[in-house]
């Protein structure tokens, strides 16, 4: 799967047996906030039937690949039609003139095979399921082989070697249908669409900072649309970042926000993700779950990311300031009915 900050693919143990704690027969889990789709693929593959949410394209695509899609309907015609396209003959277009070019994330004998290969996608009219597949496994070439440090905000003085590397095309892990019924991939605003969810269980893990995430992967939201779209900035970012803003990155607007989407919601029990170091407190948060009789808060250590751990250094590469903490924490936030014994949800070894 793609690179993603915030990702939860550390904590998918722990994430998926507090939902198991809760729903230990199975069930539908929701997962409003979807991203990478890591979360919804595990629950998925344990068992449940799932319903992945996101309002941004890529991660549409992402989640209907991993959620939706089943591999005894896909696997083969996919892999057929990834065979295919490591033939096309290179061309270089719009997507290497934009990130390989005026900006620096791709190298552009690769951005080259992406131009050809999206171009290839949009003429064969593939389902809209075998199509998502088609473009995650495009998307994940393209992110094995980037310039980047994870973040398309910036990319490298010098290219990575990674990036000097051909792009190769695989076959993502799709899996098989869940005996509960089908699983399915949803593009809307949470706050829209919470009325609307029917499940046992909905999971959130919501944005908890300033990050965008559409700012953050721009690259792949082009992709995915095709839409060639006007750019600007050094990152070459998609003009409509400058509109398309979320309540959740916000400070202020984020508390109105995800109360709003947690008193919409009609289902009986919520597992809500949410670092510490975000914009609402663990009372806060606490506060919105009330409505549920019990409400129960796990916090696992994780360390923080790279730059914090190593410390703020000037141009000349000398260290200035000092580090702050090392760790921070993940809180799971488990709101039910009924009273649930979450204490077999241990963290992982660090």
């Amino acid at each position: 799967m793609i690179k993603y900050i915030g990702s939860k693919r550390a904590l998918l143990g722990q994430v998926g047996a507090a939902i198991q704690a809760v729903l230990p027969d199975g069930g539908q889990v929701c997962d409003l906030f979807s991203g990478s789709a890591r979360v919804g693929h595990h629950l998925k593959k344990m068992g449940y039937r799932v319903w992945s949410n996101d309002h941004n394209t890529y991660a549409h695509a992402l989640a209907t690949a991993y959620v939706q899609a089943d591999r005894e309907v896909w696997a083969d015609k996919a892999t057929a039609i990834l065979a295919e396209l490591e033939t096309v003959t290179p061309q270089a277009g719009w997507f290497t003139r934009t990130f390989c070019e005026e900006a620096r994330f791709f190298h552009p004998d690769n951005g080259a095979r992406i131009d050809a290969m999206r171009e290839r996608i949009e003429q064969m009219g593939l389902e809209h399921e075998l199509k998502a597949v088609v473009l995650v496994a495009l998307m994940e070439a393209a992110d094995r082989v980037d310039s980047t440090a994870g973040l398309q905000m910036a990319y490298m003085k010098q290219w990575a070697p990674r990036a000097l590397k051909p792009m190769k095309l695989r076959l993502p892990e799709l899996l098989p249908a869940v005996v509960g019924g089908p699983c399915k991939a949803t593009q809307a605003d949470a706050i829209d669409i919470a009325p609307e969810i029917e499940a046992d269980l909905v999971y959130l893990d919501p944005p908890y900072n300033q990050h965008s995430y559409l700012a953050n992967y721009h690259c792949w939201e082009s992709l995915v649309l095709w839409d060639k779209p006007e750019t600007y900035g050094v990152a070459r970012k998609r003009v409509d970042v400058r509109q398309r803003k979320s309540a959740f990155n916000s400070r202020p607007a984020i508390g109105p926000a995800l109360r709003g989407v947690i008193e919409g919601l009609n289902a009986p029990n919520l597992v809500v993700s949410f670092n510490d170091e975000g914009y609402l407190s663990r009372e806060e948060l606490e506060a919105m779950l009330s409505g549920r009789k019990y409400v129960q808060v796990l916090e696992i250590p994780r360390p923080r990311y790279v730059g914090a751990r190593i410390g703020i250094h000037n141009l000349k590469g000398e260290k200035v300031g000092t580090v702050g903490r090392l760790q921070n924490f993940e809180r799971l936030f488990v709101a039910t009915e009924k009273p649930v014994d979450l204490s077999g949800v241990m963290p992982a070894p660090e």
